[in-house]
């Protein structure tokens, strides 16, 4: 849920799923990253025009995507992102979210500036939240090998990372949803929605 915490910059730091109003906030912050940042997100090097082709479909392309906000500018994103075709919808207590299938992946990327602070496993966190909760049970995590900072912290929350070549691999491997967890969701996604109409009307 996006509600306020308290970073060791001593500023609001908050996470939201992000939605297509907010398209131009996802291009802004990806037109910021610097190369480097860049480079570690896309798995290696990347033109002006790539990134911003990529940042105008991030947020209608199958799966979902979370902002971490910083004062109320976003400063990391995180996306969960299906390794395949979309199977059919859930059944039963799952009835109604996106199914994603037995696998997903997850991305993500914080500013420079904005690195140490906890943005990124709190993301992570909602990233495996919402998988869990989608049918997911292996969380998929691909990164350079040397961007030490995302190996960290999959480490951390339990991926098994393999080095191969240039790049580093693993999953983790979720619990299966409980009803807490989906009603707890469910609350978080309807603040969330209800934050994104209130942004979109404020820059309107």
């Amino acid at each position: 849920m996006a509600l306020p915490r308290m970073n060791s910059t001593g500023l609001p730091v908050s996470v939201r799923r992000l939605w297509p109003s907010d398209r131009a906030r996802v291009l802004g912050y990806f037109l910021r990253l610097d190369p480097e940042t860049r480079a570690n997100r896309f798995m290696g090097a990347v033109s002006a025009a790539g990134v911003r082709a990529y940042a105008e479909s991030a947020v209608t392309a199958d799966g979902l995507i979370f902002g971490a906000f910083v004062d109320g500018a976003l400063r990391g994103l995180g996306e969960l992102r299906p390794t395949g075709p979309l199977p059919s919808p859930l059944p039963g207590p799952l009835a109604g979210r996106m199914a994603l299938g037995p696998e997903a992946e997850a991305a993500f990327a914080v500013e420079r500036d904005y690195r140490r602070n906890g943005i990124g496993t709190a993301l992570f966190a909602r990233i495996t939240d919402a998988a869990r909760n989608r049918g997911v049970s292996d969380l998929h995590v691909r990164c350079l090998s040397r961007n030490g900072p995302m190996r960290g912290l999959a480490a951390k929350l339990g991926a098994d990372l393999r080095l191969l070549g240039g790049e580093a691999e693993g999953a983790l491997h979720l619990a299966r949803p409980t009803p807490f967890s989906l009603w707890h969701e469910s609350i978080a996604e309807a603040f969330d929605f209800t934050l994104a109409v209130a942004s979109a009307g404020a820059r309107a």
